[in-house]
């Protein structure tokens, strides 16, 4: 298959967190697809942590676009010049202000390609140990929830998981540990 040819670009939003595209496309038969919007976002990690002692270390945050808590995996965006090891490292210990031992890369997702340009880089962070406070943004009040691996499998099956990446991740991440077998 053969990608669309760009014939123009027009951003109609730049704000630090919303980045609006309109893009006047032919593709490969020769129609014209006069208008499509695309989201530019920086690139994301998410990461499924796990301490030293065998628990699942998960969020739980307002998230104004759904207006409601939310129960989440740690996770944020890459800053430029970073890579996404390095922003995992970062955004854990911010939030959780607890450091790993280990990380391995899971999965490399596409939040929405039909209209974001952005990726998300998925890590299995385990060993970790608490070493600080959270360190959280002025936009952030993020409460620590710790739970076992049969607790996270429950939460899962219950659906108490609203970001489609993060339920995405933990599964990658109970299987890689062996709790799951996909």
């Amino acid at each position: 298959m053969e990608n669309w040819k760009l014939i123009e670009s027009e951003y109609l939003v730049r704000a630090p967190w919303a980045v609006l595209r309109k893009d006047k496309c032919e593709m490969p038969n020769g129609h014209i697809v006069p208008e499509y919007y695309v989201l530019e976002y920086p690139n994301w990690v998410n990461m499924v942590a796990l301490t030293a002692d065998n628990q699942f270390i998960l969020v739980k945050q307002y998230r104004h676009g759904v207006g409601k808590e939310v129960l989440e995996i740690c996770g944020g965006v890459i800053d430029p010049g970073e890579d996404a090891l390095t922003a995992a490292k970062r955004e854990l210990l911010e939030e959780t202000g607890y450091a790993f031992d280990d990380f391995r890369e899971l999965a490399v997702l596409y939040p929405n390609p039909a209209t974001s340009n952005n990726i998300t880089t998925t890590f299995l962070a385990t060993g970790g140990v608490k070493v600080q406070g959270q360190s959280l943004d002025e936009q952030e009040e993020i409460d620590v929830i710790c739970c076992s691996p049969d607790e996270l499998k429950q939460l899962l099956k219950t659906n108490q998981f609203g970001q489609a990446l993060h339920t995405a991740a933990l599964f990658y991440a109970l299987e890689e540990l062996g709790y799951i077998h996909l």
